[in-house]
């Protein structure tokens, strides 16, 4: 249980997730690396790259325990989050919430952040022992969205995934957002080979929470 809610405060603390998804083993890693150089802590590497446990292996190897809390998302059910957690995951992110998922890192107790978008599926992934929910897509929510959840479900910590970027990143924290997962916004460089642009928009991102998170304090 402690390494749980250091897992999931460390989540909290860096206020940013990076979700990787890439076409071949070697991009994820060099997105992995840039996203850390800027700042962000959570990587978050999709089932969706193609040997995706590789990286994940290889990105524990490379990597101090204090520089990377390392996760796999795209995960859809609990065989595929157990070879995830064997690999090296320390967390376990999906596009939808499972139950036997949810079971399972329960039973290993490993941080299960389920993709949900409805205050329904909240409540039933929270009751099957969810501690962030991902609010999936997130883009079709508005960031106030998370203040209409919080005020019947206070308890609910949400983390919107999807349609976040730099310019709407300050209104889901200050609309009490506990984190945000960015995407293509964030890894798109990568794609015509610019790894240190990617950097840059990790470190703009980690800025962006910080300040907003102040913001919130002195107000």
């Amino acid at each position: 249980m402690v390494k749980k809610l250091n897992i999931l405060n460390r989540i909290i603390e860096c206020g940013v997730v990076a979700v990787v998804r890439a076409e071949s083993e070697i991009e994820a890693e060099k997105i992995s690396a840039a996203c850390i150089l800027g700042g962000i802590k959570a990587i978050e590497v999709t089932l969706t790259v193609p040997g995706a446990l590789e990286v994940i292996r290889s990105l524990k190897t490379k990597f101090k325990e204090e520089e990377l809390i390392l996760g796999a998302g795209s995960v859809l059910d609990s065989e595929t989050a157990r070879l995830a957690i064997l690999a090296g995951a320390e967390y376990i992110v999906s596009p939808c919430f499972d139950k036997n998922t949810a079971k399972l890192c329960n039973r290993y107790q490993v941080p299960y952040m389920p993709g949900c978008m409805t205050i329904t599926e909240i409540k039933t992934a929270m009751e099957y022992g969810a501690d962030i929910v991902k609010l999936f897509p997130g883009n079709t929510f508005d960031p106030s969205i998370i203040k209409s959840i919080n005020g019947p479900v206070p308890q609910a910590s949400l983390m919107p995934t999807g349609g976040v970027n730099l310019q709407n990143a300050d209104q889901w924290i200050k609309n009490g957002a506990v984190a945000i997962g960015i995407g293509s916004d964030l890894t798109k460089p990568a794609k015509q080979g610019n790894f240190d642009e990617v950097s840059t928009l990790a470190s703009q991102y980690c800025s962006i929470v910080r300040e907003a998170r102040a913001g919130m304090v002195v107000g």
